[in-house]
């Protein structure tokens, strides 16, 4: 068989935060791909704001290097689970998998997801064991760990006899032995070559390319990235897309970009086993075969990742409503929620009842609320009620999404830890004492009661625990209540500003949520009750000037802090029956029905 030796296709797999997209930073620069006088940033793959922001990956993305005669087309993916659908596909594109691990966390949830992925489409593995400068590496145990997690996950034999490259990404170094560092990439890009198959040479045959990935420019519309697994391809060339619905369509190929680095370069033709974005169809989809007109035969369909959570948008009715955004009707809201669906596939959007709000669902909670604070940014306001997880229907039985969650926290939080999670039905499968006052915990529990338990874990933990977590499967449905707030919420009684003194007034009932002078209206949520129980508040009231005091007194007084919540936190905070009101400059917490009256009455139906 032959092969086409001058290329190799690889993804970087990895959990959250262990090093993938530096490490990609650092083989850019030691390729030579960038040229010596080329400014380049940090993490220079996440090029979104939020990415940047958080440090995470939210969308796959490829680059290509130079190493020696050999083109690398290196695809970096999101690590973590909400992103799964990216995972997937991308690793269709590939030969081989660089498993990058955190040499002292080990082996993590989201390790565990993306190895699974890559071990079921049986592509070749190099462990890359990132961060040994930290002081407290563990690399021996670390690479045990691994070992028993491929062996868990059903490795086979060539497999489980993967490579290990030893690196510091942020040092720009790496080894094939944890103490014998070198300042080169080197021993990375030789392990490459040396274990990662090369694409076989298919150039003479049919056409067959998979698109994977979805882009979308002003210029040249829907963009297509894909693998072509047969044949070649040509700008100007008449090619059939084999539809998912099983239809097909005839569009001649406008534009034909390659990559170097991270720029796309327009290429004149391509060919089997090499990965590539083509234009010229609009309503190009993921999953979808283009073939050669004569020799149609599609590829098997990407599985794309059910959602398991959702919520409603609704378009924003609060007393501010128009007041912050440019984009606030429900045609505007509409039209944005469609657009998402182009490139997004894991997302799913449903009208309802009403013309003002829809159900949208998407594979957990970062996947909706980056989709949320990218609107926000754009300009739009809406609204947004409690997320809830999707029940499915498996063999008759009503199933629900139960997450595995690994939890690391200082010995002296275990107790609170495991008490807590027991109360949201969880079961504890495995607990670790590293003997150095540090313990693992993991846990099974329903995904509805992991809703809204980050906040309350990050107070247990005095903010000292890490808690990652990941889709596991669908299990029957667990009866009972699970997890939700057991606070009340003080809702402000009328329209107008918050005043030190109203605040002051209501600081030993419970956390304030708003700063003096912040703009409130009635049936806002304006703090936490420290008892179960709602309370409408006046948070408004002005002290009376008539009252006999001296000059300074009011200069010595002071409040407490207030609590600030992150999109995540407000989402997770919602009960029932409240809403979050989300706009460009706010993220507000407010009741559905903002008259006192009316929340009373609704409140004595229910109770019936």
């Amino acid at each position: 068989m032959q092969r086409r030796e001058n290329i190799r296709n690889i993804a970087i797999i990895a959990h959250v935060d262990h090093g993938k997209t530096t490490l990609v930073d650092q083989l850019l620069k030691y390729s030579g791909t960038f040229h010596e006088h080329e400014q380049v940033d940090d993490r220079v793959m996440d090029s979104d704001d939020i990415e940047k922001e958080r440090g995470i990956t939210i969308l796959a993305k490829n680059t290509a290097v130079k190493y020696k005669d050999t083109t690398i087309n290196i695809l970096d993916t999101p690590g973590h689970a909400d992103f799964g659908g990216e995972v997937e596909r991308i690793l269709k594109m590939v030969d081989g998998v660089i498993l990058v691990v955190d040499a002292y966390e080990g082996t993590m949830p989201q390790t565990r997801f993306v190895l699974m992925k890559a071990l079921e489409q049986k592509l070749t593995p190099i462990v890359v064991l990132n961060k040994i400068d930290r002081p407290n590496a563990r690399p021996d145990e670390v690479i045990d760990q691994v070992l028993d997690l491929f062996i868990d996950l059903g490795a086979d034999d060539e497999q489980v006899e993967f490579p290990v490259v030893y690196a510091s990404a942020l040092n720009g170094t790496s080894g094939l032995e944890p103490e014998k560092q070198t300042n080169t990439m080197d021993p990375i890009f030789k392990t490459i070559l040396e274990h990662i198959p090369a694409p076989e040479e298919k150039s003479e045959e049919p056409l067959q390319f998979q698109v994977s990935l979805l882009d979308y420019n002003d210029y040249v519309g829907r963009i297509g990235v894909g693998r072509i697994f047969r044949g070649k391809i040509r700008v100007g060339e008449q090619v059939v897309v084999m539809k998912n619905d099983g239809t097909t369509k005839s569009f001649r190929v406008t534009k034909l970009f390659g990559f170097i680095g991270l720029k796309r370069i327009e290429v004149e033709e391509a060919k089997a086993g090499d990965i590539v974005a083509l234009s010229g169809m609009e309503d190009l989809n993921v999953g979808e075969t283009i073939c050669q007109p004569g020799h149609l035969e599609a590829l098997p369909p990407v599985r794309i990742d059910e959602p398991t959570l959702q919520m409603t948008f609704l378009v924003n009715n609060s007393p501010f409503a128009g007041k912050e955004g440019k984009y606030i009707t429900s045609r505007q809201i509409r039209e944005r929620l469609m657009k998402q669906l182009e490139t997004d596939v894991s997302l799913r959007v449903e009208p309802t009842e009403s013309p003002d709000a829809w159900t949208v669902s998407g594979r957990g909670e970062l996947h909706l609320s980056i989709l949320i604070e990218n609107m926000r940014r754009e300009g739009f306001e809406l609204q947004l009620s409690k997320p809830k997880v999707i029940i499915k229907e498996i063999d008759g039985v009503k199933c629900e999404p139960v997450e595995r969650v690994q939890i690391d926290v200082p010995e002296q939080f275990t107790g609170a830890v495991m008490e807590a999670l027991g109360s949201r039905k969880g079961e504890m499968l495995d607990m670790i004492n590293y003997g150095n006052g540090q313990v693992r915990l993991e846990f099974k529990v329903p995904s509805r009661g992991l809703i809204g338990y980050a906040m309350e874990f990050m107070t247990q933990t005095h903010g000292y625990g890490i808690f990652n977590h990941t889709f596991d499967s669908y299990q029957p449905i667990v009866q009972g209540q699970l997890g939700g707030r057991r606070e009340g919420a003080l809702v402000a009684l009328e329209n107008g500003n918050a005043s030190t003194y109203g605040i002051m007034q209501l600081e030993d009932r419970g956390v304030i949520f708003v700063e003096p002078g912040t703009e409130v209206y009635a049936g806002m949520i304006v703090g936490e009750h420290n008892r179960e129980n709602d309370l409408t508040v006046n948070i408004t009231k002005e002290k009376h000037l008539t009252n006999m005091r001296s000059a300074n007194k009011d200069q010595t007084v002071s409040i407490r802090k207030t609590r600030d919540m992150s999109l995540e936190e407000a989402l997770q905070y919602l009960n029932d029956d409240e809403y979050c009101e989300v706009t460009p400059d706010s993220i507000r917490l407010r009741k559905k029905l903002l008259n006192k009256t009316e929340r009373e009455k609704a409140a004595k139906r229910n109770k019936k």
